[in-house]
């Protein structure tokens, strides 16, 4: 079994979660605050457990579907293969955590990474507790088809999470350009963190921000983003946050007057309302564009 490469990083996690906050203190700077992070790493010690749980379970059902249905041979020794697989998760990664914006289905467990409203690296501990459970790991399956080795999918799924975590700050402002044109970067991941009407739904990017540019939802910060929700969850309780979208979808289901309605309610973008009461993001957009003109 692919080692649990998230685990062992818990200790580094911590550490500089810490000094990260002593710094912010040292500068008199306002984006950490004590309550918040500690339910972010309330949040990410949660995710771990759970993970302990379902990621055997997912384990076997990749082996199932690599054994019984890949299409090709792809010797994990070739070191083409594991190049291939890094892209390939990219990419995968990048429209999985599209669609997590645009279905709300899949929304209500990404929110839960997004509703902090300060961003630092205790942030990036914030994790779901469902993702997994609600059928995340699906996206990958293709690459197993093809014949790569579970190991290798695991892997870097770890490494992207891995990866992803130093960008949640904003003691670093800018990398060199040619780093900026082609990772992902606290400036870029800033953006995506951003509750500013330019921001939202922008920059998905795992590693590449590449796919950004290509599939036309890259967003430059301008000028320094507001963090968390459109409509903020004014809780420090991890558990409620964990759930919270969930029980507004249960809720908004209850309450719906058709099928159809109550089918929109959970695979429609967030925000989307029979009646207009609320608004999508692109909602929002066009109401703001109306106004301006």
């Amino acid at each position: 079994m692919t080692p649990n490469l998230i685990l062992y990083a818990v200790p580094f996690f911590l550490i500089t979660v810490i000094l990260e906050s002593y710094v912010v203190f040292k500068q008199h700077r306002d984006f950490v605050e004590t309550k918040d992070s500690l339910t972010s790493i309330g949040l990410g010690l949660g995710n771990l457990f759970i993970g302990l749980l379902t990621k055997s379970l997912i384990y076997v059902c990749y082996f199932y579907v690599y054994d019984h249905w890949r299409l090709f041979e792809l010797s994990i020794s070739w070191w083409w293969v594991w190049v291939f697989a890094f892209f390939a998760d990219d990419l995968t990664y990048y429209w999985f955590h599209r669609i997590s914006h645009e279905v709300r289905y899949f929304w209500a467990s990404h929110m839960v990474h997004h509703s902090s409203p300060k961003y630092n690296l205790a942030a990036a501990l914030r994790q779901t507790w469902t993702g997994n459970l609600s059928g995340a790991f699906l996206f990958y399956v293709w690459i197993l088809l093809l014949g790569v080795h579970p190991f290798i999918v695991f892997f870097f799924q770890q490494i992207s999470l891995l990866y992803q975590y130093w960008i949640h700050t904003e003691l670093i402002k800018k990398m060199p350009n040619w780093f900026e044109y082609i990772f992902n970067t606290p400036s870029h991941h800033r953006v995506h963190h951003g509750t500013d009407l330019d921001y939202l739904d922008t920059n998905y990017a795992g590693i590449l921000i590449i796919w950004d540019r290509m599939f036309g939802s890259f967003q430059p910060e301008n000028q320094r983003p507001h963090y968390g929700l459109t409509k903020q969850i004014e809780s420090y309780n991890p558990a409620k946050i964990a759930f919270f979208e969930w029980v507004q979808i249960v809720k908004d289901i209850i309450h719906s007057k058709s099928l159809r309605t109550a089918w929109n309610y959970v695979i429609g973008p967030p925000g989307w309302s029979p009646d207009g009461s609320r608004l999508t993001v692109e909602q929002m957009r066009q109401q703001h564009k109306s106004k301006k003109e």
